[in-house]
């Protein structure tokens, strides 16, 4: 196999999680809880950014992530990840907490990068306990399209986070990513993301659906 299709297997994303972001993380998952009748299983902390997070399951591969300052944290030496520092995020957020952005996972982020240049760089190693992976964070810790455009990971090699998590049967149905520049991102993603559950609709107003099935029918997550 020639270099150039060896970069294109690299390149293709995967859905891997969706991020709801809190200011509190005790919101966050009281948030999703009355949004789905389950609350999210606690995650562990990312001492780089100076987060923590909840982690609920929705496939062998992919989960539903909350996620917020970690008060007991020592403060970063840089912006967190997910525009948590910024002011604008800070104050939509006070009203509410809310699905942020989405997360697409690759096997070889260096060569994704290289392919997608509307993605946010560079890829930066961050841990959590003894998991650590590669993920696309630029040094502001600002989100391309405002979260509209996902982040890129790439997990160690062997079974996904996702195949540990306990299964409170939970699916992902749909995604849906509303924004004005929804074309030119579902554009830039061509050939590299074909998931049928995701769905770019153009908007004047950035938002995010997400349709999970619980074991209690189908609920909206916004």
């Amino acid at each position: 196999m020639d270099a150039g299709n060896l970069c294109k297997m690299a390149a293709v994303l995967h859905l891997d999680h969706i991020t709801v972001a809190a200011n509190d993380l005790a919101e966050g998952v009281a948030y999703v809880e009355k949004a789905l009748g389950i609350a999210p299983p606690a995650g562990g902390a990312h001492p780089l950014m100076g987060t923590h997070n909840h982690l609920l399951r929705l496939s062998e591969t992919s989960f539903l992530e909350v996620i917020a300052p970690d008060p007991q944290a020592s403060a970063p030496t840089r912006p967190r990840w997910f525009a948590l520092d910024d002011p604008q995020t800070h104050a939509a957020l006070a009203s509410s907490p809310k699905l942020m952005t989405w997360v697409v996972s690759t096997s070889d982020i260096t060569s994704a990068l290289v392919k997608i240049p509307q993605a946010a760089r560079p890829a930066i190693t961050v841990t959590r306990g003894n998991l650590e992976w590669l993920i696309s964070v630029p040094p502001d810790g600002s989100m391309p399209f405002g979260g509209a455009f996902p982040t890129l990971i790439e997990w160690p090699e062997g079974p996904h986070p996702a195949s540990r998590m306990p299964d409170l049967g939970c699916a992902l149905v749909a995604f849906e990513i509303r924004h004005p520049a929804a074309d030119t991102i579902r554009t830039a993603l061509s050939g590299v993301l074909d998931d049928p559950r995701i769905r770019f609709c153009p908007d004047p107003r950035p938002s995010f659906r997400a349709v999970i099935r619980t074991p209690w029918g189908e609920r909206e997550l916004v």
